[in-house]
């Protein structure tokens, strides 16, 4: 029995001994925290501010070691991610675009962690707060004012994405850059009211063939996706156009070379002059806590367009796939050169081009009479995976141009219309002015 006791003293008085070896948390803001809404700073303080500031509110039971060794570590790896405290130091499109990805990070679920809630419940976000956020931050707010889609001077001449060459500087983990890209096909589209963006999403010839076959659960190795985004311009006749080009990035899978990256290997290209995003192999870490959220989904978050049969409409898009086979063609299967949207009329447009119309713009010479160019717009609908970006809901009209020829399929399954001589005239020069964004 006296053994126990002083067993039991000694692992009291080596309990005692580690309290003294508690590292500090320590401060980093040098600026202002960002002012916010009172209510919307009240929820931000109660669930996020104890791990994600330097404003630590440690209750009784997180002060002895090693509980505070653990607390202490995960405050900082919150605060290395975001930290509010810091957050003024950002320009104020970052601020936001940090608010919106902590909203879908609360809204997936992957905040606060499951293991934190369970010492702290008080952190969790109710459905009123999370609402609270939501409004507050009014993704589409910004660009209510645009206008219809009737012809005018034309979308405004966005910067084509740059083709690059394999002289690309690779990302620092290694990965090089594929300049084939443009000439993938797609696999969906973005319309982002939280960062202003406009984005396509391609596919090699791997991710194509595993979509249409809804075998996406895993996506297959040799996967690869192009994610190419644009600053959204408004333009002459209200349509939001692509303007600058703003990046590629990549999403390439391997289940066995990137075991440690959860399947997947990640890149990204800024800028005209595709400068590699990374500053080391470490900015990989960005990407994969971004995409655990949606680790069921193979780490995805895009829901392709596909017509394959599905169980599961989390991880396809077979609404926006709805193209009748009784249209004279099939331009989803065509390569996507162009995109913008419709804000006044929840739209989102993509123009496609056939074969003989992509080899007369490379030549720079008259379209032959092979070549069609098609305009399909979806209406839109919220992207179940990420708050704050829209994503093409069903067909609302699809419009071919072959040899000067101009065709409407719009309404309840796609029926063929008959606009009057100048609409069709009028409609015809805005689809062929309608500038090439993938060479």
């Amino acid at each position: 029995m006296k053994w126990i006791l002083r067993l039991g003293a000694l692992a009291l008085f080596a309990l005692l001994v580690l309290q003294l070896a508690r590292p500090k948390i320590g401060f980093r803001s040098t600026t202002a925290p960002p002012a916010y809404p009172a209510q919307v700073q009240a929820i931000l303080e109660k669930d996020c501010y104890s791990c994600h500031s330097d404003e630590n509110h440690l209750r009784w039971f997180d002060q002895p070691v090693p509980a505070y060794w653990l607390v202490r570590y995960d405050i900082l790896a919150a605060r290395q991610h975001l930290n509010f405290s810091m957050l003024g130091e950002k320009p104020v499109a970052a601020q936001r675009a940090t608010l919106y990805e902590a909203v879908n990070m609360i809204q997936l679920g992957a905040m606060p962690p499951g293991r934190f809630l369970l010492a702290h419940p008080e952190a969790r976000v109710s459905a009123a707060d999370l609402a609270t956020m939501k409004d507050w931050l009014q993704p589409w707010a910004t660009h209510a004012d645009a206008g219809g889609q009737e012809p005018g001077p034309g979308l405004v001449a966005g910067e084509a994405a740059p083709v690059g060459s394999d002289a690309v500087k690779p990302e620092p983990n290694g990965l090089r850059f594929y300049p084939d890209y443009t000439g993938w096909r797609l696999i969906s589209a973005t319309d982002r009211g939280d960062n202003g963006t406009l984005r396509l999403i391609l596919g090699n010839n791997v991710a194509m063939r595993a979509a249409a076959a809804g075998e996406t659960s895993p996506w297959p190795d040799g996967t690869r996706f192009a994610k190419i985004a644009w600053q959204q311009s408004s333009g002459a006749d209200g349509l939001l156009a692509a303007g600058k080009f703003v990046q590629v990035e990549f999403m390439e899978k391997h289940a066995g070379r990137f075991r440690d990256t959860d399947g997947w290997g990640w890149s990204r290209w800024r800028g005209a002059n595709l400068t590699p995003y990374g500053k080391d192999a470490a900015f990989v870490g960005e990407c994969t806590s971004c995409h655990a959220p949606v680790k069921g989904n193979d780490s995805v978050y895009t829901l392709p367009i596909s017509n394959a049969a599905t169980s599961r409409e989390e991880v396809l898009n077979t609404r926006a796939a709805a193209l009748p086979a009784s249209l004279p063609y099939q331009p989803l299967q065509w390569n996507p050169v162009s995109v913008f949207a419709n804000r006044r009329q929840n739209t989102i447009s993509i123009l496609f081009a056939n074969d003989a119309a992509m080899a007369a713009h490379k030549a720079g010479g008259a379209a032959t009479g092979d070549a069609v160019l098609a305009l399909v717009t979806w209406k839109e609908r919220d992207d179940p995976h990420w708050f704050g970006a829209r994503i093409p809901d069903a067909p609302a009209q699809v419009e071919f141009v072959a040899s000067g020829k101009y065709r409407l399929f719009s309404g309840d399954g796609l029926r063929e219309a008959t606009p009057s001589v100048s609409d069709a005239e009028a409609r015809t020069a805005f689809v062929k002015g309608i500038p090439f964004l993938l060479p």
